[in-house]
């Protein structure tokens, strides 16, 4: 493949490596995976390097990528793989199933790139591909449609040099029929492709909508006791984040005032004395996710009580938070102390 991009794990056909980058690749563009990619490969060089760091080092590490059971379930599968599977990740398609975090591209992936396994990878940019080409007007996103593009790829696939007829089709659609702009005019397949036959490259591939984005509304309420320490708690829900650290959260339908605010300060903070309350950002910081919009709000709650387990500032670089809190920490520190 001449044309393809220089890519750190397009030299490889250890597992290990293959599995890691496509799994930071979900939900997530080359460009913003490749550094991440290589900080894990520093960090924990092989998969029982990676299960025996500890959990919030990993995410620590991950911080900023979004998606964040990717990174839990990545933790969860080096850790059976090292200890359950003797460091080898297993070469078949139904297996590699069956370990968390690993669905039918990354499977089909690890399996052909790997082990040369006759497996057809179908991503979003297979899918483009395909949809324009044969002409397809099935939502990608409809059920069905994985099983219905698995089908067509499987039947169209080169077996003999799958590797490399993978890891093109992917390229092809990453870099030539890309989802705006596409390079008709130079494409190999021109002849053959119906999207461009009958004009329609810009409607294909068809998605449905997503539903309603959520708003929901966010305030961190931000302690500094006697000591100039404060407080951090993990969210365990199951919800956004889950397993990252935060600043004590109030929730509520809309923006709040801030005698709402201090109303739940003690509660919160775990404290009996309130000195004062104040915004630390009066226009709330707007965060985008794939179905939710956060609205978030930093109080800072001054205290002459001291907090149980408190975390001196210095230190909150150490623990893995959410993007909005990653940012507001860095100013945080730089502005109070």
């Amino acid at each position: 493949m001449k044309n393809r991009r220089d890519l750190p794990w397009r030299t490889t056909k250890d597992p290990y490596k293959i599995w890691l980058s496509e799994i930071i690749l979900q939900q997530t563009r080359v460009v913003q995976g490749i550094p991440y990619y290589l900080k894990f490969i520093e960090h924990y060089p092989t998969v029982e390097a990676l299960a025996e760091a500890g959990e919030d080092q990993v995410l620590k590490l991950w911080q900023g990528l979004g998606y964040y059971t990717r990174a839990r379930n990545l933790h969860a599968t080096a850790k059976i793989v090292t200890h359950e599977l003797g460091g080898t990740f297993p070469g078949d398609y139904d297996d590699l199933l069956k370990l968390k975090g690993i669905g039918d591209y990354t499977a089909s992936a690890i399996a052909s790139i790997c082990f040369d396994k006759p497996e057809p990878v179908v991503d979003g940019n297979v899918l483009r591909v395909l949809a324009r080409y044969f002409g397809i007007t099935m939502p990608i996103n409809s059920p069905g449609a994985v099983k219905y593009f698995k089908k067509l790829a499987r039947e169209i696939m080169e077996k003999e040099e799958v590797r490399d007829y993978n890891q093109g089709i992917m390229e092809f659609g990453a870099i030539h029929c890309t989802p705006k702009s596409p390079k008709c005019q130079s494409c190999p397949l021109v002849t053959g492709c119906v999207a461009l036959a009958e004009g329609k490259v810009s409607e294909l591939p068809i998605k449905i909508k997503k539903g309603r984005i959520r708003k929901r509304y966010f305030n961190y309420l931000v302690g500094i006791d006697a000591n100039n320490n404060t407080r951090l708690v993990q969210r365990s829900k199951n919800d956004i984040w889950k397993r990252l650290y935060e600043f004590p959260l109030l929730e509520s339908e809309s923006e709040l005032k801030t005698g709402q605010v201090l109303t739940r300060c003690k509660d919160l903070l775990q404290i009996s004395d309130i000195g004062e309350v104040y915004e630390n950002n009066t226009n709330a910081v707007i965060h985008k996710l794939s179905h939710q919009q956060l609205h978030t709000k930093f109080w800072i709650v001054r205290t002459n009580d001291h907090f149980k387990s408190g975390i001196p500032v210095e230190q909150l670089d150490e623990y893995p938070v959410p993007v909005p809190i990653a940012d507001f920490i860095k100013t945080f520190k730089n502005s109070y102390f």
